[in-house]
């Protein structure tokens, strides 16, 4: 038998289940999935919440904007469709050495690490995505980098310009490889979106149904999150876990309150360093794979940007890594595309 690779494993975010998503997670299911038991405690748990089930969601006949990008269905297939890739790594052939994600990824990889466990894993995604989506504010997204993933310092000082315009009331949400996102009020996203040079045909774009999540203005969802769920909610992970701040949670020093603490206040109201993330992790656990879990194949460019911002392994450009990386075997392998999907299960 082959030698297993070891792999880094990277969950996407909120708004990674679109319309081309639509059966997403019965598409890939198989009769004896390892996730068919847990898929059934969460349609149960959403039936006794009375929302739609997952699996209503996911074999609806026609995608619904109102519907499947609501934030607390949104939120619910996203995170059964990552546990359900999750459950389908071939761990014959990979040796999983460390889990991260993008934003509400990172509760999937506390799914995917056993700290959040069984159907009360679901409760904490839905409650999460209902009390965020409640907040105020808006987000929206704008690059910082030229058309070869290389830093572009004027966009960079555009943008650093507006954060110092709109202080109190804009901020950086998200670092998501090589575009910044934003978040603020929804008069300081509006003028700032108006200031910033039009590019791409595309940005600044303007994230439909998204508060200012990673900001100070998510405190009240923070706080009601907090008194909600306890500590037992969150167990020791099986698995070590990269945050949005870039620090490890290994599996023997994890402790249960500071997982709460970081994943219902910090990690809610401050910065999300995707970009860090990525980068501590391939230093720290330096991966022969990243394996991408879906749904969708989104995360893909800012796996490779994040890269290319530490020159991981002479990565210096979008032709380095879509010529010298992803022929023959590739580096990232996203289970969103069926050609390297099957190189992973």
């Amino acid at each position: 038998m082959s030698q297993k690779k070891t792999a880094l494993v990277v969950c996407p975010g909120r708004g990674s289940y679109n319309r081309a998503e639509l059966g997403y997670i019965q598409q890939h299911m198989t009769a004896n999935s390892p996730f068919l038991s847990q898929l059934t405690g969460f349609d149960a748990l959403r039936s006794e919440l009375g929302l739609p089930t997952v699996t209503e969601l996911d074999t609806a006949s026609n995608f619904s904007s109102g519907l499947h990008l609501k934030a607390e269905n949104a939120a619910a297939l996203i995170f059964a469709a990552g546990l359900a890739d999750f459950s389908r790594i071939n761990r014959d052939k990979f040796d999983i050495v460390a889990v991260t994600g993008n934003s509400m990824g990172w509760y999937t990889a506390l799914g995917c690490a056993g700290v959040w466990q069984g159907p009360d894993s679901m409760q904490l995604v839905t409650a999460m995505a209902q009390l965020t989506a409640s907040a105020a504010g808006a987000q929206f997204i704008y690059p910082l980098i030229n058309s070869d993933w290389q830093p572009d310092l004027d966009k960079q000082a555009q943008l650093a310009e507006q954060l110092y315009r709109h202080q109190g009331a804009l901020f950086m949400s998200i670092a998501y490889g090589g575009y910044a996102v934003l978040a603020g009020t929804q008069s300081a996203v509006q003028q700032a979106m108006q200031a910033l040079p039009p590019c791409d045909d595309r940005f600044p774009l303007l994230l439909p149904g998204h508060a200012a999540f990673h900001s100070p203005l998510m405190q009240p969802a923070a706080d009601q999150a907090l008194t909600r769920f306890g500590e037992q909610s969150f167990a020791v992970p099986q698995l070590p876990l990269v945050d949005g701040r870039g620090v490890i949670w290994h599996r023997q020093l994890a402790q249960s309150a500071a997982l709460k603490t970081y994943t219902l206040n910090q990690q809610v109201c401050d910065t999300f360093y995707f970009n860090r993330a990525v980068q501590v992790a391939v230093k720290e656990f330096a991966p022969e794979h990243i394996i991408l879990l879906g749904p969708g194949n989104g995360l893909g460019s800012a796996v490779a940007q994040s890269l290319i911002g530490i020159n991981w392994q002479g990565l210096a450009s979008k032709q380095d890594f879509s010529v010298t990386q992803q022929t023959a075997l590739p580096y990232v392998l996203s289970m969103g595309l069926p050609e390297q999907r099957q190189l992973v299960v």
